[in-house]
This record gives structure tokens, sequence and C-alpha cells, in this order.
């Protein structure tokens, strides 16, 4: 293993730490993850069978070191094959490994380059597919279940796309023959639109969740596309498995941690804030849809804050904990100051070094085995996730509504119009919200709208706004969040205050063979995400934007400092 952890806890927590790190070594926590002993989170009987389903993530690093020849083969051909480019889609944890893995390595010489679709915004779907040539494209669906709707409708326009191209050409060729699939066997393949048809169907063991599935096919047939080394990846990954066997909990990397991070939870300091280096900062969100999935439920668990704007050691509240993750040659001397200063501060700062960025492996598995023991510290089961079906529901009651007879309902949270409002109307419809917010209250910031990096640099001037309450922002891309953060607004502490943003659809486009289009779509989706959240008691302030989405946050950020003001 070539990464090193270190905690520096206020006296009280580290107390709390050392009871539970004796606890876990006397019962044996870590022998009995690895022995598949459920009854270290519940002894009902039904969902020890659920979670029995649900540990093969434990042998994935092992399992698929047997899969490696085959997946350099497949990475190494494509380009001979004549694609240029590949494109997964998929949603939450389907989505978020590749992303990590694109972000931090980019694309070895003589590899394809690799897309990640996961926004239903039709601005989005244009901006990944519309400058691509379809049959230099390998469109690859990745979906636990078969059935997630956006992979779907996503496969549904490539496949047009491609099917229109064939014919254009007068090619005899097949549109599946550009089509791959990451998926369950079974019910969930079959589940796959053409799916006898498929270039290459790559089947996980269906004993892996879909967030814990970084390491199986999810991950790895992107990490082959890209040239990366398997074998220094899993490598990494099954090192730290090993070491997260050992029985004292005081030097085992996964239960140390999980003990720490939701101990630190139990005792109010519940915002569990990444502070990473750039080179790495793309793990947070992979992190992020890691902890806030599997711990908030039952009225509780860790809201992981990723990517928030940087502040004085000072402003940040009581209710914080603070992952510092940074590379051993790493020169972020401002990270490196606020950690410090944060220590100093009496802020708890667990520090994580890694040696190279394929150690982000190992730290998928560490965080693993730490979200897995938090669970059993929170009284939780972290592997189901209760409250991620119901916005999904009441998407589908909107959409068809919108298509068939039955009226569409008022819509309980009518939105705030930007262009309409202007700065001092906004400011006046915000303040209710934002008025008196403090810790251990955070701030949601749901945005239903197409990222972009303009956008994000928008987004993260909002949150800076909004950070002179003291209070954590979050930020989450709809509809991605609802495979991830989505869980924990509706089932963890009932401490946030959502601010969900939508936007115009000037250039919509209708998702071919379906009775609807992605603006629809992403539009039922923020309703139904908004009815979910107001159903739980949760305060949402909707928000909506215009055409020109970073004029309007702009505006929205004016608005908010003038509100707070």
């Amino acid at each position: 293993m070539s990464s090193r952890i270190t905690l520096k806890l206020p006296p009280a927590v580290q107390g709390r730490l050392d009871e539970y790190l004796e606890r876990a070594t006397h019962e044996s926590w870590a022998q009995r993850l690895f022995d598949r002993d459920t009854s270290l989170w519940t002894r009902d009987p039904d969902v020890s069978a659920d979670i029995t389903d649900r540990l093969g993530w434990l042998d994935a690093p092992e399992h698929f070191r047997l899969q490696i020849a085959a997946l350099e083969g497949l990475g190494d051909g494509l380009g001979d094959a004549g694609f240029e480019t590949a494109v997964v889609m998929g949603m939450g944890g389907s989505s978020l490994a590749p992303d990590v893995l694109r972000q931090t390595f980019g694309t070895a010489e003589g590899y394809l380059e690799l897309r990640i679709l996961d926004s239903t915004d039709p601005l989005a779907v244009g901006a990944v597919m519309d400058d691509l040539d379809p049959l230099e494209t390998l469109w690859i669906v990745a979906s636990k279940s078969g059935t997630t709707t956006e992979p779907l409708a996503f496969m549904a326009e490539a496949w047009s796309r491609v099917e229109a191209e064939l014919e254009a050409r007068g090619s005899d060729q097949k549109p599946g023959e550009f089509f791959a699939v990451i998926t369950d066997p079974g019910r969930s393949l079959e589940a796959i639109p053409h799916h006898d048809d498929l270039r290459e169907e790559f089947l996980n063991p269906p004993d892996i969740g879909g967030r814990y599935s970084a390491l199986t096919y999810v991950g790895l047939v992107p990490a082959s596309i890209i040239g990366l080394d398997l074998d220094a990846l899993l490598a990494s990954a099954a090192a730290v498995l090993a070491a997260c066997r050992e029985p004292d909990a005081h030097v085992n990397p996964g239960v140390q941690l999980g003990v720490a991070i939701s101990s630190l939870a139990a005792m109010g300091r519940d915002k569990l804030t990444i502070l990473a280096d750039f080179e790495i900062a793309s793990f947070g969100a992979w992190l992020e849809q890691l902890i806030a999935e599997s711990t908030g439920k039952q009225g509780g668990g860790i809201v992981p804050v990723d990517n928030e704007p940087l502040f004085r050691a000072a402003d940040y509240g009581p209710d914080r904990a603070f992952v510092f993750m940074r590379l051993a040659d790493s020169d972020d001397d401002e990270l490196a100051k606020l950690a410090d200063d944060l220590e100093q501060g009496g802020h708890p700062v667990i520090r994580i070094e890694l040696d190279d960025q394929i150690d982000l492996a190992g730290e998928m598995v560490r965080w693993e085995v730490a979200t897995a023991i938090a669970g059993i510290v929170l009284g939780i089961n972290p592997f189901d996730q209760p409250n991620v079906e119901e916005a999904k529901d009441l998407t589908r009651k909107v959409l068809a509504a919108a298509g068939g007879d039955a009226p569409v309902a008022d819509d309980a949270v009518p939105a705030i119009r930007v262009q309409g409002a202007g700065v001092d109307g906004l400011a006046k419809a915000l303040k209710p919200a934002l008025d008196g917010l403090e810790p251990p209250s955070y701030i949601a910031i749901q945005a239903f709208i197409a990222p972009s990096p303009a956008v994000d640099a928008a987004l993260d001037k909002v949150r800076a706004a909004l950070g002179v309450t003291g209070c954590a922002t979050t930020s989450g891309y709809g509809p991605r969040f609802l495979h991830s953060t989505g869980q924990l607004h509706k089932g963890g502490p009932a401490t946030g205050v959502f601010l969900q943003l939508t936007a115009d659809h000037p250039e919509d486009r209708q998702i071919p063979g379906w009775p609807y289009s992605f603006g629809q779509l992403i539009d039922a989706q923020a309703r139904g995400d908004r009815e979910a959240l107001r159903s739980h008691g949760r305060p949402v302030v909707h928000v909506h934007l215009g055409a020109n989405l970073t004029d309007d946050l702009t505006t929205l950020e004016r608005a908010i400092t003038r509100a707070l003001a």
C-alpha cells in the first residue's frame, strides 16, 4: 500500500474514537466483514439476505485481475477498429468512477478519447454528442439494473444517430456494432434494448451495488479504453484490501477511517469536507456519492462536502470535519496551510497522502471499507437506498400526467423566475429561506441545468456567497445527484435547505421513439425531486433561470449577497 493516513482529532473525539477502535478490535469487525457476517449491521433475516447480495465488492480486485488481458485487448483494438471516441452513458456510480479516471489520467497516446454523458439536459446531451461521428464512436450503456431511465434515453438518441448515418452512407453494418453494455447478467441484460446485437457486453457479478462498483467493469472498461495500466490499478486496490483484513482496528486503514468519520458524525461533526490536490480533485465527487447514499438514512448520516470554495479556517462552523487528500510531491501550499490552520483551530483533520495518482484505486477500497464500517457505528444499513426511488416514482407520475388525459397538479413549489424578479425581487424572495441560517444547517444547490466550465465557475461564486452564513454548501447537477446525494437529502439529517435551479430549453430535443423530450424529462425529474423533498418536510426554493445560465447565475449570486447583507 502506497498511501498513508494521519488523524488529528480534538481530545474528546480521540477518546470516543479509541473506545470504538477497541470495540472494533474486540468484536473482530474486520474479520467479520470479510466473512460476510451481516450481524454487523442487522438481525433482521430479510435485511441480512439483502446485504449478503451486496458484498461482492470485497472480491472485485482479485476477480477482475483475471480479466486484465481481455480488457487490455479491448483497449488496444478499438483504435484499429476505427473508433476515435468512447462515450459512457450512465448515472451515479456508473458514471462517476469513469469520470474520476478520465479527469485524473486523461488518455494515453494511441487510445480513445473518453466522454461521460450523465445529464438529461438537452444542451448537455448535445455538448457530448453533436460533434462526434456516430460511426467512429463506441457508445457504452452503463446500468446495473438495465432499466435506468437516463442511460436508456441516451442509448435511444445514440442508436438513432448511428442508424441514420449508416443509412446515409449506404452501409450494411448493423447499429449494434457501435454499442457496448455494462450491466448485470439475466434480467438486467435482457432489459437493454437490442442486447442480442451489441458489439460487447460486460456482465458484472450481480452481488455488487452500483456505488461499490468502481473496480468492476464499470471503471475497468473505461480505464482500458484510455490506456490505463490495469495491473497497477488493481494491485493498488488489492494491497489496501489486504491491509483492511488487519484485526487491530488501530492500524487497519479502512476500519480506522470508518470509525473516525462515523464517530465524528455522531458527535455533531457530520459535514465531512473534502480538500484535495487539483490533480486528484475529481475523486471527491465519487466519494461524495458513496458516503451520502450509504449513510444518509433514518434521519442521520454523514454529509459529504465536495469542491466547496475555500474559506479561512476561522470561518468554518463547529459541525465540520475535514479530509485532506494530497499527493506526496504536492506543492499546493495554500491547501497545506489551510489544513494546518484547521488543526490549530481545533477542527478534526484526516490527512491522506498518496504516492501516485494510481493509488486512487486503493483509496476507493479504503473508503468502501470505511463506509461499511461507518454503518455499524451509525446503526444503519450502508448498502440500501430506501428513498432514492421516491423521486423516480414522482417523475414518472409527472410525465404520465403530462402525456395523458390527467391534468398536471399545481406545483407546490412555484418557481422564482430570475428574468422577472431581478436582483432586488430575487433577494426579497430568497431572504425568508436564508435568514438566520447557521450550522448545523447546510445548503444544497440542486442544478437541473447543463454543466459546463463557465457554469461550474458561476456556481462556485453562488456557493461562496452562501458561505457567509457559516453553513456548509453542497452542489450537484441533476439528475445525476438523484442517484447519489439524493438519498441523503430525503433520508439524512433534517438540516438541509435546498436551492433547486432549473432553466429554459431553447433547443430541446425529442428522445427518439419516446413520448417526451429530454427537456420534458429533466423538468419532470426536477419537479419529482421537489415533491419528494417536500413530502419529507425539507425546505425547497425553486429558482428558474433563463437561456443565459451564467448571466442569470451572476444575478442569483448578487441577490444572495443582498439577501444576506
